[in-house]
């Protein structure tokens, strides 16, 4: 190994271990049932303005399809077609602006349409994903869309998936799921829980019962890992190795392979949740995303 290569490799443990303390005290104890959801909301957006900015994109408000949210152009990407982002926060919390730390770099290979779709406990299944399907819709008239989205959002990019099937409309380009949550109805999570900086099993659990709110937790549409996955597009899912959901995405893997789906799922060694959050300060996270754009545009140009 050369110098600089060690010297890098170096750096990326130094860093991976900062960021991973940091979660672990500033950001898993607001994750908890024992904190407002207003609060929590309030705390993301705060933490999310130590992201590092991606230059050259423009950032927009916008409204598709009766949906609110924000466009990132980069006026350097020149392949055609979409990207529906649908962020993470176990659809009680986050926003189009928590995530700009992968929509910014995302909009490298394509303009990315960040969904701001309605949270629960106000607005119960199945709001986010008529809003999800509402923006999907309207996208689609103008060409390809690929739909993406992280942890709650991946869930969500998946049952946009299978409601546009439902609906009788054309489906996405391609899938791109980071840290997908695809299984609300699976009730032990504790011992997947301990590694993971950011997670906590009741958190996960209290998100649920809001966004439920009393419908069956194995419904396609809120838990898709148990509806038909058969004609689905090409799927990428990107998933820490230390991190709670990792069972969601290999179960996910293996369920799509077993529907005949081309799907490529990358589990990051020592990683945790949604670690691709942390794009610009951490290497890994930077060249995920990186590699999702690749993924992107070689599924659009064997599309054409």
């Amino acid at each position: 190994m050369s110098a600089a290569r060690a010297q890098s490799s170096t750096r990326e443990r130094l860093v991976a271990v900062m960021l991973r303390i940091g979660l672990r005290i500033v950001l898993k104890p607001a994750l908890s049932p024992n904190v407002p959801v207003a609060w929590q909301r309030w705390w993301l957006h705060q933490l999310s303005r130590s992201a590092r900015p991606a230059r050259g994109v423009a950032i927009q408000s916008g409204v598709i399809g009766g949906v609110g949210g924000e466009w990132l152009r980069d006026p350097a990407a020149t392949a055609k077609g979409t990207i529906l982002y649908l962020h993470g926060g176990g659809y009680c919390a986050g926003s189009p602006a928590t995530h700009r730390a992968m929509t910014l770099r995302l909009a490298r290979t394509l303009p990315v349409f960040a969904a701001n779709y309605r949270l629960a406990p106000e607005h119960s299944f199945p709001a986010a994903v008529e809003d999800a399907l509402s923006c999907y819709r309207a996208l689609a008239e103008g060409g390809p869309v690929v739909i993406a989205g992280d942890s709650a959002g991946g869930g969500l990019a998946l049952a946009t998936a299978l409601a546009a099937r439902q609906r009788g409309i054309k489906p996405p380009a391609a899938l791109v799921l980071f840290s997908p949550w695809v299984d609300l109805a699976l009730p032990q999570r504790d011992e997947l829980a301990k590694g993971d900086a950011m997670l906590s099993a009741s958190w996960l659990a209290a998100c649920a019962r809001h966004y439920l709110a009393g419908t069956d937790a194995a419904d396609p549409l809120a838990s898709p890992i148990h509806g038909d996955l058969t004609g689905l597009p090409p799927t990428l899912i990107q998933v820490g190795g230390d991190e709670m959901l990792l069972s969601d995405a290999e179960r996910l893997r293996d369920a799509l392979q077993g529907a005949g789906v081309t799907v490529r799922c990358e589990i990051e060694p020592a990683r945790w949740h949604a670690f691709q959050l942390h794009a610009g300060l951490l290497p890994s996270a930077t060249a995920a995303i990186a590699r999702a754009g690749e993924f992107i545009a070689s599924v659009l140009q064997d599309g054409d």
